[in-house]
């Protein structure tokens, strides 16, 4: 019952979504107030950014290294930095990093923000943390809005991102990455398992119509 009124509300709430992202909005968390430009990922108006800020805001990320893919408005970005991290933030559409660069200067925050197709454009370092909120319904993405909530029909995002994970797992930095109920879980699995990677379940929570899951990618 419950997956078929999401599915009956979707349309309607898609609708409204797109409304209201159409001009830039204003959201503030934490301390840290942020500008949403249109065509970039609202964290206010759903949970899995707050919820990771949760969670972080449990470790110790003082002079830490921190790499967020799919950044958006680079609201989890700040709020490391303000924790004395060093980051980069990244994103596939070139509006998020013009967003990310204006929400900086306004929080008088340093991070480095550039455009990367996952980690096209990374260089090979080690990063303490790498932090991932990933487009996981299975559709094309049309256009660069869209990156931030189609991983393609085949999967293709997550084929790409636990290929190139590879490159920058390392003994002790730590690897997280939220999902929601509304995803393909087993098949995301599967292809993590498939590049020798175990999802491991760290925090679960439901907030209002939705459960989201953090995890660890070791």
């Amino acid at each position: 019952m419950k997956s078929f009124l999401k599915k009956l509300f979707f349309p309607i709430l898609k609708s409204l979504y797109n409304i209201y992202s159409s001009k830039e909005r204003s959201y503030s968390y934490k301390g840290i107030n942020v500008r949403v430009m249109p065509g970039v990922f609202h964290p206010g108006l759903f949970f899995s950014t707050n919820l990771l800020i949760e969670y972080l805001s449990k470790l110790d990320l003082e002079n830490k290294t921190v790499l967020e893919l799919g950044a958006g408005s680079g609201l989890i970005s700040i709020y490391c930095a303000k924790q004395n991290a060093i980051v980069t933030a990244t994103d596939i559409n070139p509006t998020a990093i013009i967003n990310i660069n204006k929400n900086v200067e306004l929080n008088n925050v340093k991070i480095t923000a550039f455009e990367s197709d996952l980690f096209d454009k990374i260089k090979k370092v080690n990063y303490d943390y790498i932090i991932i909120n990933p487009p996981y319904f299975p559709k094309d993405p049309k256009n660069e809005k869209e990156f931030a909530w189609f991983c393609g029909s085949d999967f293709k995002y997550f084929k790409k991102l636990f290929s190139q994970l590879n490159n920058y797992r390392t003994e002790s930095n730590i690897l997280l990455m939220i999902l929601s109920e509304d995803c393909d879980f087993n098949r995301i699995n599967s292809i993590a398992n498939e590049c020798n990677f175990k999802l491991n379940l760290v925090l679960q929570k439901k907030v209002l119509w939705e459960q989201n899951f953090i995890y660890t990618i070791e």
